[in-house]
């Protein structure tokens, strides 16, 4: 059990591992995501604040070699007239997207030297800007830079402007993605260390919190194998105080015991009565055949038949109540109460009070036929050893339930008999005869059986039993 524990133990620890692992991954990947987003974003910025201002500059008529330019390092920028011309370029600028610029210094001018201009993208798309306008739209494009022998990548801004003589030119200004890059590298990094040893934390406290969940677990199945051992169930499996799974667990397995201890000791008593009550008959039958060979004209064979008689029914009810404790299911056959009523007082014409059939409302239940007339059996022959001069049955219908009710005129039933009566091998009056009182199973059958098929049989008054069965179908 505690290998299995374990086992338990370890897939919760690799179980809350591996979703804490997913749940890092996606929430890091997310995060570098969006921190490579904004530091984008954040160098577009950039680049658009040094291409306005370079355009802005142009706008108001600054010659493109007086041009206050950036220093090429951190912001590269050249300025292109329509035919892609270099007109400025940031100093030690040398290539912009691997076309060289021509080497032009702010306001060199390096007619036909060809410059990012010469992109599709940098033509003229149609935008109508007045002298000393700069327009608003800003297209943003990742690219490379030589500054000073150096390629890096870059981060562009590119709009249009036009110069107070109406000329319109293209001013492309970069901001260096490189900080970006370093920073979303720092970041993975920091996860790549971090991620393991949360993870380890996670799996040990998992690890932990587990045993410590578990342990009234092993406690209880401690107790289980004790009880196992020992046969001894009246001891129960400790409860913790929690109120959670496992403190539900340790009642309900108590609870268990409890009824399973019933059961045992309902189980011996059964055994140590039925011994008593067969070692009667057993007794007496072998006495009488043991005189009958000594003494063949004293042998009562009245007597040995009565006794043999007496024990076949014994061993019946015996062997009914066997099944009916083993779980057998009652037959799905439908059986009309009022017929049974009938036939059953037909066959009983040697009682001793003959039995009145009162009402005989219609109505089928569902079951045994065999058991049913074996209730109606027993409570006609309860009825018998208690009535004085009348025996009454009748059937009525109540709603969607058959009553059939047996009644006689005795003494009744004491009110703090009325359940007691229903036990196994219990007599009320213990001074009758046992060939009068039989063996005390004829009531406890005929509850049993009652109740297998849906119903119940109790003492309503103190000498009326109602058995009460749900109408078939």
């Amino acid at each position: 059990m505690s290998r299995v524990l374990g086992s338990v133990r370890a897939k919760a620890a690799a179980g809350a591992t591996a979703v804490v692992a997913l749940a890092l991954i996606a929430a890091g990947t997310a995060v570098l995501l969006v921190l490579s987003s904004r530091l984008q974003d954040q160098a577009g910025l950039q680049a658009q604040v040094a291409a306005r201002e370079v355009a802005s500059q142009i706008a108001t008529g600054t010659a493109y070699d007086k041009l206050d330019l950036p220093d090429g390092d951190e912001h590269p920028v050249v300025v292109a007239d329509e035919q892609g011309r270099v007109l400025a370029a940031g100093e030690e600028v040398r290539a912009v997207d691997g076309k060289p610029v021509g080497g032009a210094k702010p306001g060199a001018g390096s007619a036909g030297a060809r410059g990012p201009g010469d992109d599709d993208d940098d033509d003229d798309d149609g935008v109508q800007l007045k002298p000393g306008e700069v327009d608003d739209d800003v297209d943003y494009r990742d690219g490379t830079a030589n500054v000073d022998g150096t390629v890096a990548d870059y981060r562009f801004a590119v709009l249009e402007a036009k110069d107070t003589h109406g000329a319109q030119v293209t001013v492309r200004a970069g901001s260096a993605l490189s900080p970006e890059r370093d920073a979303v590298g720092s970041v993975r990094t920091a996860m790549l260390i971090g991620l393991p040893l949360l993870l380890v934390v996670v799996a040990g406290v998992t690890w932990l919190m587990t045993r410590r969940a578990l342990r009234p677990v092993e406690g209880i199945r401690g107790e289980m194998a004790a009880i196992t051992a020992s046969t001894d169930l009246s001891r129960r499996v400790p409860v913790p105080a929690s109120q959670d799974e496992v403190g539900r667990l340790a009642r309900t397995t108590n609870e268990t015991l409890a009824a399973l201890e019933s059961s045992v000791e309902r189980q011996r008593r059964f055994v140590a009565d039925a011994s008593h009550e067969l070692r009667s008959p057993i007794a007496s039958l072998r006495t009488q055949l043991e005189v009958g060979v000594a003494h063949p004209e004293l042998l009562d064979v009245p007597g040995a038949v009565e006794d043999t008689v007496r024990l076949q029914r014994l061993a019946a009810d015996l062997l009914l109540l066997a099944r009916l404790d083993a779980g057998e299911r009652p037959a799905d056959a439908r059986v009309g109460l009022a017929a049974m009523v009938r036939e059953e007082s037909s066959q009983r014409v040697a009682d001793r009070v003959p039995v009145q059939i009162g009402e005989l409302a219609g109505g089928e239940v569902a079951g045994s036929r065999s058991q049913l007339g074996r209730v109606l059996g027993n409570l006609l022959d309860n009825a018998q050893r208690h009535a004085e001069s009348s025996v009454r049955v009748a059937v009525v219908r109540d709603g969607e339930w058959v009553v059939l009710r047996v009644e006689d005129d005795g003494p009744g039933v004491p009110e703090d008999d009325r359940e007691r009566i229903f036990e196994r091998f219990v007599r009320l009056d213990d001074a009758r005869a046992r060939d009068d009182g039989g063996a005390g199973l004829g009531l406890a059958i005929a509850r049993d059986v009652a109740e297998r098929h849906g119903g119940s049989l109790a003492v309503r008054t103190g000498s009326v039993f109602e058995l009460r069965l749900p109408v078939a179908g």
